[in-house]
């Protein structure tokens, strides 16, 4: 195989990092290289840094910064502990010794395919335990294309069967119900046109604004603890007794209205601020009707989406709060399965707490600190790392990052990353729309990569007819036969060229004789100019 050089080695050289002179424009920041060691082989690194000069001869000379990644031996990745020869070779890495080192490009059962490797066309594999087992974070400016990577986690997860519970106050993820038809991006990522709508069961609090979706209703069997907890008002120790006495009396599968009730008969005037807080609670419309079984809504194989899309902050919080809660307990009871439970806009939910506290805050905090050994898997996702309480943060041991610009924000990922470096704090101000930077114990270092192009239609809003039916379109075609009418289109494309450009060839040949009649030539040179377009070069 002949090797792509790319230039050599100048400077001191250290087994870690060195510098190098570059000798071929193509190769920019990020560009994994390789060069041999003199006891090791071919070694594997990557670019950091350039920086173009002009030399002594006034011409453009272009150096780079390069730390080593390491090199395959008996199934572990190793690093060099002594340096390289100086002057030595740096060739272009080859997909074969990326893919070893980096251990990609395996398709695995139970595996996340996110996209590809950077500027290749190396397939990213993460392991769906070590990717969301100690949670996930996923974060980025707006516009970064933040909701577009969660879905192509949520579509995977699918894949696997994996219990789904997505926290969705803007109604984003119903669009996993619709097929996409970006056929040219599908083909470039190898992706099947696919929709998820028997899988995906939507909730909503407020059926007016939701009509398609199911009522979402809860117990409202409080205990004092949770009462106080959720009722948004300060009560004084004379109030919290009235409401305990009330509590106190109930039966255990009283309702919300059946406290009211009971506290409207208290004679005390302490009553109504007690009563205040509880019709908060009342109008938020959650605690009516039959409760929503939790087996329900976390089952193998079934994503469900709290559609809070309409609801007022202060009802989506308490939503938040009382049903993470519920189901967190239901998870250590071992009464539910494992899950992934997705809360998108966390900074609201969770907030760092120079930014105000919510209801939910607590038990999220919780979660991220003791969820993983119960198998609650927790994804935050934000476009305001900042605002996200920074404990929470720390917790999430996979973290997914598009491109962030703000200051405040890449220093709370900074903080909240082990080992993070200046290189991937100038590397996340420049990525690209749909390019994240992903850390995990999945892979075996911090990689960039291309977000593949989802299965489901990203911005796309669910028909349903008359009944209030899903509707489902035509079956979609499967890629690999697009693919094949569409080279046997540029066959037979081909074909027609050669034919037409064979015949007129001919009728050139034929048509066009030495003539001494100027008449005889005049009618040749029409019936030639009638095959040939006037663009066209003869030979």
């Amino acid at each position: 195989m002949v090797e792509d050089e790319v230039g050599f080695l100048i400077g001191s050289v250290r087994p870690s990092e060195f510098n190098l002179r570059l000798t071929d424009r193509k190769v920019g920041k990020g560009t994994f290289i390789k060069l041999k060691h003199p006891l090791h082989g071919m070694v594997l690194a990557r670019i950091t840094s350039l920086k173009t000069s002009l030399d002594d001869f006034d011409e453009d000379e272009t150096k780079a910064h390069a730390y080593t990644v390491g090199y395959k031996e008996s199934g572990n990745v190793l690093m060099p502990k002594t340096p390289f020869n100086p002057q030595e070779k740096v060739y272009l890495a080859d997909k074969k010794i990326i893919s070893e080192v980096l251990n990609l490009g395996l398709r695995r059962e139970g595996a996340i395919y996110l996209g590809y490797l950077e500027s290749s066309d190396i397939p990213i594999y993460l392991d769906i335990k070590k990717t969301i087992g100690k949670h996930m974070s996923v974060l980025a400016k707006t516009g970064a294309g933040k909701s577009y990577a969660v879905a192509v986690i949520l579509e995977e997860l699918l894949k696997s069967q994996t219990p789904v519970v997505i926290v969705d106050p803007h109604g984003e993820y119903s669009s996993l119900c619709v097929d996409n038809d970006d056929y040219d991006e599908m083909i470039k990522y190898n992706v099947q046109v696919r929709n998820y709508s028997d899988q995906v069961v939507e909730y909503t609090t407020d059926s007016s604004i939701n009509p398609h979706a199911k009522k979402l209703s809860m117990a409202a069997n409080f205990t004092m603890e949770e009462l106080l907890d959720l009722i948004p008002i300060s009560l004084t120790e004379k109030e919290k007794s009235v409401l305990y006495t009330a509590v106190h009396d109930m039966p255990p599968d009283y309702s919300l209205s059946d406290l009211i009730e009971r506290i409207e008969e208290e004679p005390t005037k302490l009553k109504w601020k007690v009563l205040d807080g509880l019709e908060v609670l009342s109008d938020a419309g959650i605690f009516d009707g039959n409760p929503t079984p939790y087996d329900k809504l976390v089952a193998e194989g079934v994503c469900s989406i709290i559609n809070l899309k309409g609801t007022a902050p202060e009802v989506q919080q308490l939503v938040v709060a009382r049903l993470t809660r519920e189901l967190f307990h239901m998870r250590t009871m071992g009464k539910i399965p494992e899950l992934f439970y997705l809360v998108e806009e966390s900074h609201n939910f969770c907030p760092e707490r120079g930014f105000g506290d919510v209801m939910s805050s607590t038990i999220l905090r919780t979660i991220a600190g003791e969820g993983r050994k119960f198998g609650f898997h927790l994804c935050v996702v934000s476009q305001r790392p900042a605002r996200v309480d920074k404990n929470v943060l720390s917790q999430c041991t996979t973290q997914i990052i598009l491109k962030v610009t703000n200051p405040n924000d890449l220093k709370a990922i900074r903080q909240s990353i082990e080992g993070f470096t200046e290189g991937m704090e100038d590397e996340i101000q420049q990525l690209s729309v749909g390019h994240a930077l992903v850390v995990s114990e999945a892979l075996k270092q911090p990689i960039t990569v291309d977000i593949r192009c989802r299965e489901t239609k990203h911005g796309a809003t669910p028909k349903y007819d008359e009944l209030g039916r899903l509707e489902q379109p035509p079956k979609p075609p499967k890629i690999q036969k697009i693919i094949r009418e569409r080279e046997r289109e540029e066959k037979n494309k081909e074909k027609e060229k050669k034919k037409v450009g064979f015949i007129r060839k001919m009728l050139y040949l034929f048509i066009e004789p030495p003539e001494k009649d100027a008449r005889k030539k005049g009618t040749s040179s029409k019936i030639k100019d009638f095959f040939i377009e006037p663009d066209d070069e003869v030979d």
